[in-house]
């Protein structure tokens, strides 16, 4: 598999890029960005307890604890709850009942959908996850998208350290407990896929919906299981009004 950098990500040569400028530094491989967004994080936010909101708009609802950077442009919708330390970049939209969980950077024009929650991971700008997702201690590239049901494991059963395999078979220990997916530039995880803790995506590769992934999935792919739908004689029949009280009958 590829750990480089510059493999997932793209315009890694514009030092103003938020990303590139204070996660990406001067690391090549991508075990480092994890790292280098919790150096950040921590002296960015934490260290100096920074509590700046310059949402343009703020629900009902809304509750926002520990200490956070939100920029200018930000909408909070109704119900969200924003749990520090986190750094929201400009124009963002943390959506109805969305849960930001500490150690989460979200870079500029990033979307976080109804009910969804992001905990400890790296949003790229422009970056999007819908509704009803979980993406935990991850990467998503530019222009990324997370659709709606996903969810992104970020833990072994055996809550042992999360190992990758290199192209040659040989085992890599991450020396991490949680770790979810690299998911790179453009690439989108379908409606209720679901990725295996570690996996590495490429960019500009489709996993359809319904579709489980795990491992190192190569740039430009799409990913899909093939499926055998069996269709017999259904009846002809009218369901009876719903009503929770047919159940006790």
């Amino acid at each position: 598999m590829d750990f480089n950098i510059n493999y997932y990500f793209e315009n890694l040569e514009d030092k103003e890029d938020f990303f590139v400028k204070n996660i990406v530094k001067d690391s090549t491989n991508i075990i480092d960005l994890f790292d280098n967004a919790q150096e950040f994080i921590t002296k960015t936010i934490s260290e100096n307890h920074v509590q700046v909101n310059k949402a343009k708009e703020i629900g009902n609802n809304v509750t926002i604890v520990g200490d956070y950077f939100i920029d200018e442009g930000v909408k909070l919708l109704d119900g969200c709850r924003i749990e520090g330390p986190v750094y929201i970049g400009k124009n963002c939209e943390v959506g109805y009942q969305a849960y930001v969980r500490p150690g989460t950077i979200m870079g500029d024009n990033c979307v976080v959908g109804f009910n969804s929650e992001v905990k400890n991971s790296v949003m790229r700008a422009g970056s999007k996850i819908s509704s009803l997702a979980f993406l935990g201690d991850s990467v998503i590239g530019s222009k990324a998208r997370i659709g709606s049901g996903v969810i992104v494991a970020n833990r072994q059963f055996n809550q042992a350290n999360i190992f990758y395999k290199a192209d040659n078979g040989e085992k890599i220990d991450s020396n991490r407990e949680f770790l979810g997916c690299i998911l790179g530039d453009n690439s989108r995880l379908g409606a209720n896929s679901t990725t295996q803790p570690g996996t590495c995506i490429g960019p500009y590769t489709w996993i359809y919906p319904l579709t489980p992934a795990r491992g190192f999935i190569p740039a430009q792919k799409r990913v899909y299981q093939e499926t055998n739908l069996h269709m017999e004689f259904n009846e002809k029949k009218e369901l009876k009004k719903a009503n929770w009280r047919d159940e006790k009958k």
